[in-house]
C-alpha cells in the first residue's frame, strides 16, 4: 500500500493536505513501512496560484503518479474531499509527531474498522 501525508523537513507529520510544502510517501507492508521518501510538492506556494481546479489537478497528477493509495492528514478542505472520494482514496486520520509513525497508526486503524 502507497500511503501519502504531509510532512515537514524532517519527517514530522504537518497540519494540512493542499497547503503542504512536503509530502512524505511510504510504501506499508504487513504493518511496517518498507520504503520512505519526502517530496518537496510546494504545495503551500502554488495553492492560490490559479484556480482551485489546477491546483486539484497538480494534486491528482501527483496521486496518480505516486500510485497512492491512501492519505494520512488532519485536515482537509471540503473540495479536496470530493476529489478524493470521486478518486477512491481513503482519507485517514493523522497523529502528532513523527509521520511514519502516524502512517502506521492510520492503517493499522483503518485494517480494524
Amino acid at each position: 500500500m502507497h500511503v501519502a501525508t504531509p510532512v515537514t523537513a524532517d519527517g514530522r507529520s504537518a497540519p494540512a493536505w493542499g497547503k503542504a510544502h512536503w509530502v512524505g510517501v511510504a510504501q506499508v507492508v504487513d504493518g511496517a513501512v518498507v520504503s520512505w521518501r519526502i517530496d518537496e510538492v510546494a504545495w503551500d506556494e502554488s495553492h492560490d496560484s490559479g484556480t482551485h481546479g489546477s491546483h486539484h489537478a497538480r494534486i491528482v497528477r501527483f496521486l496518480k503518479d505516486e500510485r497512492i493509495d491512501a492519505v494520512v492528514v488532519d485536515h482537509m478542505g471540503e473540495g479536496m474531499v470530493r476529489v478524493m472520494n470521486t478518486m477512491g482514496i481513503p482519507i485517514l486520520t493523522a497523529t502528532p509527531g513523527d509521520a511514519r509513525a502516524s502512517i502506521l497508526a492510520a492503517v493499522a486503524a483503518a485494517s480494524r474498522g
